[in-house]
């Protein structure tokens, strides 16, 4: 057993000890890269946009029973993945404007039963993403964007994922100044259900108003950190990682996303599976990605192939 740390009156985290098992996932065809790496792939992540599996597409129950043993559900504010149309903007979410289609994720999940990891609003501080707070060149989207109005959508989506009954939810959504809900939706505790914040280690731009920390809804909210590491012309972005992991040291951590950006690096490989054994409160580790042709594909980098196989696959 981890330690256990209180995080809400209702929510308990469990920090895993050293003993704990890592989970290791992929982005993509897993039985393809488990055959390229000797992986056992626990964690099928997916990303998908907001109303996927709600208002066109498979059922989002369908769609949670299709990534198993262990899924892992990312989603953005806009149509598709990666599709750059806003659907709902960050102050739309806070103020109930999406609570259907969260309401429809929180009883697939609950349909599902088993172990699952949601990942809302991934990488958050990257100008890419529309729910970014930030333009690339550094100037300030509107109020409905903000780091405020991030943080508050962050927290409403963290509890009616997790669930309770209209009046519950009501009250705990008041207290941070946002309008209840009239429905009762069902119960989803820690451990089943683990909503992952995830940023990038720095924000890009990279200004302090668009820092991790500015989006961060707090401890309440959150049940693991992530952040995403990618070897980007043979620099990844190592100490920003560090400083995440030890930024948040009463919660589980993860790496959603880690890969090679179009180069044959098995160093980065290697790194990745000594920092795995020295961190213990690292819960998963999920490559990106597997796609045949892709930039990351590991089918076309031999040698970082080679290497997962012999540090990183055995770490599961």
């Amino acid at each position: 057993m981890g330690r256990l740390v209180v995080i809400a009156a209702v929510f308990l985290v469990v920090v895993p000890t050293a003993s704990a098992r890592l989970l290791l996932g992929v982005l993509g065809n897993a039985n393809r890269f488990d055959a390229l790496t000797a992986q056992q792939s626990t964690v099928d992540h997916v990303i998908i946009g907001w109303n996927q599996g709600y208002t066109w597409g498979a059922p989002a129950a369908k769609l949670i029973a299709s990534h198993g043993p262990v899924p892992m559900v990312g989603f953005t504010t806009s149509r598709g993945w990666p599709n750059p149309h806003e659907v709902i903007t960050p102050g739309g979410v806070a103020s109930g404007a999406g609570d259907e289609y969260l309401l429809a994720l929180n009883r697939a999940v609950n349909a599902w039963g088993r172990t699952i990891f949601l990942r809302p609003f991934p990488e958050m501080n990257g100008h890419w993403n529309a729910y970014c707070a930030y333009r690339s060149d550094g100037s300030r989207k509107d109020a409905s964007h903000s780091t405020a109005a991030f943080r508050k959508a962050f927290a409403r989506v963290y509890l009616l994922l997790h669930g309770g009954t209209a009046q519950e939810l009501s009250a705990r959504l008041r207290r941070l100044g946002l309008p209840g809900v009239s429905h009762d939706f069902a119960v989803n505790p820690y451990p089943t259900l683990r909503v992952i914040w995830n940023p990038q280690g720095f924000g890009s731009p990279n200004l302090p108003g668009n820092s991790a920390n500015a989006y961060y809804p707090g401890n309440r909210y959150v049940d693991v950190v992530g952040n995403d590491l990618y070897d980007i012309g043979g620099k990844a972005e190592w100490a920003a990682n560090e400083r995440l992991y030890k930024a948040h040291k009463s919660k589980p951590y993860a790496l959603p996303e880690w890969g090679l950006w179009g180069l044959d690096d098995p160093a980065f490989v290697r790194r990745m599976a000594g920092w795995a054994r020295t961190h213990y409160r690292l819960q998963l580790l999920a490559w990106y990605e597997s796609r045949p042709g892709s930039v990351f594909d590991l089918a076309s980098k031999p040698r970082s192939r080679a290497a997962y196989r012999r540090y990183l696959a055995p770490l599961g």
